[in-house]
Formats: C-alpha cells, structure tokens, sequence
C-alpha cells in the first residue's frame, strides 16, 4: 500500500511504481479530497492515519512518502500485527531531529509560510511550499484545475511537523522498516537519520528528484524491491 503526499494525487504521485504491479499487488490510496475521494474538513493526518491502519486489512507492505510517510508511520504505530513491513521517504514529521540547525530553520520557513498563506494564491503558496521542501516538481503560471486544487488542499492541511510520532512504539514493533531520503536536503537527512535511528530502521539515500524521491522512478523501485524481498524471505522463514 503506497501513501501519497500532499498537493499531488496517488497516481500521479506513484505513476513510476505502477511497474511494481507485475510482481506485487499494488493498492493506491487516495487521501481524502484527491481524485474524487471523500474530502475531510482539512487533512490531517491524525485523521487519516486510522483510515489507511484500517485498509491494510489482514496485514500489508505500508510505504508513505512526505504528508503520506508521516500518515504511514501513525497508521503503522496504531495496527503493527497489520504491518507487514514500513517504508517511508522523506517524512514531513521534522521535529523528530528539533534542535537541528537546518531543521529548524524549515520549520520556522513552513510556519511563516501558513502565517501568510490568506494573503497568497494558490499558485504563490504552492511555489513557496514546493521550494521549502526541494520539491522537484514544475509549478506552471497558470495551474491547471487539478493543480490548483492541491494547492488549495495543501494550503489548508495540518502541518506535518505538528505530528508527535510513536517513536518508541515504532521501535518495539517487530516488522522490518526503511527510511529513505534524497540525498538533497540537510534538514532532511537529519530528520531520517534521527527517524531511523530512533525506531530501528535501515537507511538509504536515493538521490536525483530533491524530495520528489519517487519520480526517480527506476532507483526508487529498485531500493523499495529489494527491501520488500528481503522482508518476505524473513516473513516465509
């Protein structure tokens, strides 16, 4: 199950990791108010976690990135025995590494950005946001309709770093986990170093796209397979 971010829908987000389909089943959520989904009052993610805990069913691969990697840890922390193995890239969750220069300087960048997101368009707000995080996705002059009303969802969404992650509880549980970064941002490594280190985690760097990670298409899919087989293998004994 693959958990999109912010501003971008799932299949636009994981349109690379359709491939992952000929060989697992792939499940693509899309988070209340995209591509027709039913919209909350505004995301959340304290709100969406239960709801992605609860499609994973009898139990599921969870790999979330940013908004979705910050969801996917939530969702995971709530049902673990569903868990079958966690991947995240990039979570929006910064302050797990508080008290990092870096970080700390994105965050204060983020909380100005919403101090002053009523005085913005969609388009200015979406250009700042996407510059705070490296995004590597292009923002036109003239949004098109699906654009714009990511922007409008992202403008209104609960900041990420407000999230206080389990992360002791994440460490005691027994599934394999990934923390994946793009090699592009200290603020970002920090955060998945301290992620990793704090829950037990392995680490890898999949560099190319800034935070837009799994637009490298290829090398992403290459670091999630390779991680997914070693997680069945121990899974099947």
């Amino acid at each position: 199950m693959l958990v999109h971010g912010s501003v971008v829908d799932a299949r636009r987000t994981w349109r690379h990791q359709l491939a992952l389909a000929e060989r697992w089943s792939v499940v693509l959520p899309n988070r209340p108010g995209f591509a027709g989904s039913p919209p909350l009052p505004r995301g959340d993610f304290a709100a969406e976690a239960p709801l992605i805990a609860e499609l994973l069913g009898d139990g599921a691969h969870l790999v979330g990135h940013s908004y979705g990697a910050v969801i996917a840890l939530l969702a995971a922390a709530a049902r673990p025995d569903a868990v079958r193995s966690l991947a995240v890239s990039e979570p929006g969750s910064l302050r797990v590494a508080a008290g990092h220069p870096a970080v700390d300087e994105v965050i204060a960048h983020g909380e100005e950005l919403y101090r002053r997101r009523a005085s913005l368009s969609p388009g200015a707000f979406l250009r700042q946001f996407r510059t705070g995080v490296h995004s590597t996705h292009e923002t036109p002059d003239a949004l098109p309709d699906w654009l714009e009303h990511g922007a409008r969802l992202v403008m209104e969404e609960r900041p990420p770093w407000e999230a206080d992650i389990p992360v002791e509880r994440l460490a005691s549980t027994p599934f394999p986990k990934l923390v994946l970064s793009g090699g592009h941002s200290p603020a970002f490594e920090a955060v998945c170093d301290a992620l990793a280190e704090r829950i037990g985690a392995r680490r890898a760097v999949v560099s190319g796209r800034g935070h837009t990670i799994p637009a490298t298409g290829g090398a992403y899919n290459a670091c999630l397979e390779e991680f997914l087989l070693g997680c069945e293998r121990l899974l099947t004994g």
